[in-house]
């Protein structure tokens, strides 16, 4: 069994930075990769970013110099650091990872950019 649960999430001004956290129930090292989704209402579920097992990254083009994801191994946790947020960035923030042959989904974290 394998638990994602994120936190973070909030209500910013244009602008503004929010960091998100994964933690993981088991050690991240084991996964293949982990990243960050999201969905605005209305919209599919969309790729934020992207952290593989040996660290290379990968960002969709609308984060792209904005968000940075990252992740402690000793913490079993990922994040997502995002800054210079703006509206279109509101949405509800999905942690997953792919582990041994399935994928795994946090809950979400809704994000509110608005002033």
């Amino acid at each position: 069994q394998v638990r994602l649960v994120e936190s973070g999430g909030g209500l910013v001004q244009p602008g503004g930075s929010l960091r998100l956290s994964c933690a993981a129930s088991r050690n991240i090292v084991s996964f293949v990769y982990m990243g960050w989704y999201r969905q605005a209402p209305g919209k599919e579920r969309e790729l934020v970013a992207t952290i593989a097992l040996r660290g290379g990254t990968n960002y969709a083009d609308s984060v792209k110099g904005r968000f940075t994801i990252s992740r402690d191994t000793a913490k079993d946790t990922v994040y997502l650091q995002m800054n210079s947020l703006k509206p279109e960035d509101t949405a509800v923030y999905y942690c997953n990872g792919y582990y041994a042959g399935s994928s795994y989904w946090g809950q979400g974290t809704q994000v509110t950019v608005s002033s």
